[in-house]
């Protein structure tokens, strides 16, 4: 059993590589065979229409389940259909053994419809801390990583966010409506001003990867599910980002944070955002 977060860091420096490994051979066995060759039998609703699962997330999150806990013994899985099938499986997020966080397909929406917006999210976290993170969007052959204290890197570059350009709107990708209440819908109107130009998110995993790279100035999300956020926000933060809740606080993987809540590529935009959110200032 892992004892401490130094023993974590001591995992990652022997064993990082092994993660990615398993990360790309998941995607290269379980998913990538199924995309835009994905028979009808293979797709499934969970609880809503626009809330599918496929063969591919199942195969690709049993894979990495045995194979993550395997490579960290002690540690546990919350994987997203997992905790579809067993919803307290969940609150392992915040008991005492390092946890694996696993989206095996972030994205799924757009994967049944072939398109490449679409990736696998692994986040090791330990007492609400992520620690390392791996985003695989293999359809677009990129693949980045974040280790706490070390940096956001894309296929091996130092990835920097850095601060907007002066004058240029706030491209904000924002909760898509089809997973939104009415209440976060009128919440997230609040960023349709002059010098916002909000739009409806694809996969959670990519839109983080663009906030890194600087290619998008935040998000707004108002859901909590820690396997589509963990590994993204470790990623904003290792490239110089901020991720701020309606209350000014970081974003708690464990839960129970003020929603909606904002990943940015510094912390003047993440004010900016929850400002607006709160109807508190002006783009």
């Amino acid at each position: 059993m892992i004892e401490d977060n130094g023993t974590i860091d001591e995992f990652l420096a022997r064993h990082a590589d092994e993660v990615e490994g398993a990360v790309r051979k998941a995607a290269a066995q379980e998913i990538m065979p199924r995309w835009r060759r994905l028979a009808a039998h293979e797709v499934d609703q969970k609880s809503a229409p626009h809330d599918l699962v496929t063969d591919a997330d199942r195969l690709a999150e049993r894979y990495l389940t045995e194979t993550l806990a395997a490579l960290l013994p002690g540690s546990v899985v919350v994987g997203e259909e997992a905790v579809h099938a067993n919803p307290a499986s969940y609150e392992a997020i915040s008991g005492e053994a390092p946890v694996w966080i696993v989206d095996p397909v972030d994205g799924t929406r757009q994967f049944v419809h072939g398109e490449s917006d679409f990736c696998t999210l692994v986040a090791l976290a330990r007492h609400g801390v992520v620690h390392a993170s791996w985003t695989f969007a293999a359809a677009r052959g990129q693949f980045a990583t974040a280790v706490r204290g070390k940096g956001a890197f894309l296929d091996g570059e130092r990835l920097y966010a850095g601060p907007p350009e002066p004058g240029r709107d706030l491209r904000i990708a924002t909760s898509h409506p089809d997973f939104t209440t009415d209440e976060q819908k009128h919440a997230l109107r609040a960023l349709d001003v002059p010098g916002a130009a909000p739009r409806p998110c694809g996969s959670a995993g990519l839109e983080y990867l663009a906030v890194a790279r600087g290619e998008l100035e935040a998000t707004a999300f108002s859901w909590e599910a820690a396997w589509d956020h963990a590994a993204g926000l470790l990623l904003v933060e290792e490239a110089g980002g901020v991720h701020l809740t309606a209350t000014g606080e970081p974003f708690r993987i464990t839960g129970g944070n003020e929603l909606p809540f904002t990943a940015a590529r510094d912390a003047a935009t993440a004010r900016r955002v929850v400002g607006l959110l709160a109807g508190g200032v002006t783009a």
